[in-house]
């Protein structure tokens, strides 16, 4: 069966290898000094995504994101990888959102598209590592949802079989369509980017994305595929109330680098002795018992 596949995608700060510019005097994360890249399990999720498109004949892939015009980005990097298309979020009063005022982005953009059979992302965003926001999509969109995926196994008769990797174990699942799937960084990696498609899609912008004095300006007159989807509040019937900083519930008060320091240790061996006092001490301190 032909799939209409959504997966949802976010650049992301990289905060895996920080430095001492890392952080902003404030507390916050420091944007400007971190590259911006694609979210790691969102690249997970894609490959979910692309691999579906293969084994169902028909199907289309399109990449949905939130951000400044650089996050047109994000779409390349999808279409670059076989993705058919994109959708970007960006507008003024979607700035400054956390999880709630984000999924309900993500889910008025869903449902402009409409007629979506999978709406798939990955489990969490490295900079914020929260893992609500695709929760929070399938619960607006009233979409069943199967969480911590490592793979989709198939889709037919209308229902999706998915492998999940949780605590303990490995289960199989059936999800019936349309369903909001999130992705473990356990799952496949995401293929390499395709000669011919970075060929093909190298220019391809949002209209915000352009200075207006590229000299290749006049492909896009020529080559219609090559200007990607580009949407605000307005374009998606969003509440600016729900919206950014105007919906977001979550304020934070204060970020702070802490590094636990021991003031002192002791080394145990395996004998009965050293156990029995560790146990005594643990007991007398209350600590346990």
């Amino acid at each position: 069966m032909s799939l209409k596949i959504v997966v949802l995608a976010k650049q992301v700060p990289d905060t895996r290898n920080v430095g001492k510019d890392a952080m902003t005097a404030e507390g916050t994360v420091n944007r400007a000094a971190l590259p911006a890249i694609f979210n790691p399990e969102d690249l997970n999720a894609l490959e979910q995504a692309l691999r579906l498109k293969e084994q169902n004949p028909g199907s289309t892939v399109g990449v949905l994101t939130m951000g400044p015009p650089r996050a047109g980005e994000i779409i390349r990097q999808g279409l670059y990888r076989g993705a058919d298309t994109g959708w970007l979020l960006t507008d003024r009063l979607f700035a400054g959102a956390d999880t709630l005022a984000t999924s309900y982005a993500l889910a008025t953009g869903i449902k402009k598209i409409g007629d979506v059979d999978i709406v798939i992302g990955g489990r969490q965003a490295i900079d914020g590592d929260t893992a609500q926001v695709g929760p929070q999509v399938a619960q607006k969109l009233g979409l069943n949802q199967v969480t911590y995926a490592e793979e989709i196994l198939k889709v037919e008769n209308g229902k999706a079989t998915i492998r999940r990797h949780i605590d303990g174990g490995v289960e199989t699942v059936e999800a019936p369509l349309p369903v909001v799937v999130t992705v473990n960084g356990s799952a496949a990696p995401c293929r390499p980017c395709n000669a011919k498609l970075v060929m093909k899609y190298k220019y391809a912008t949002c209209p915000m994305e352009r200075k207006g004095d590229e000299p290749w300006a006049a492909l896009y007159e020529e080559r219609p595929y090559l200007t990607l989807n580009q949407w605000t509040v307005a374009d998606v019937d969003g509440d600016p109330q729900q919206c950014g900083l105007a919906g977001s519930p979550t304020k934070v008060k204060a970020v702070k680098n802490i590094v636990f320091q021991a003031k002192e240790s002791k080394t145990l061996t395996a004998s009965d002795a050293d156990v029995e006092g560790l146990v005594k001490e643990l007991l007398d301190e209350k600590i346990i018992g």
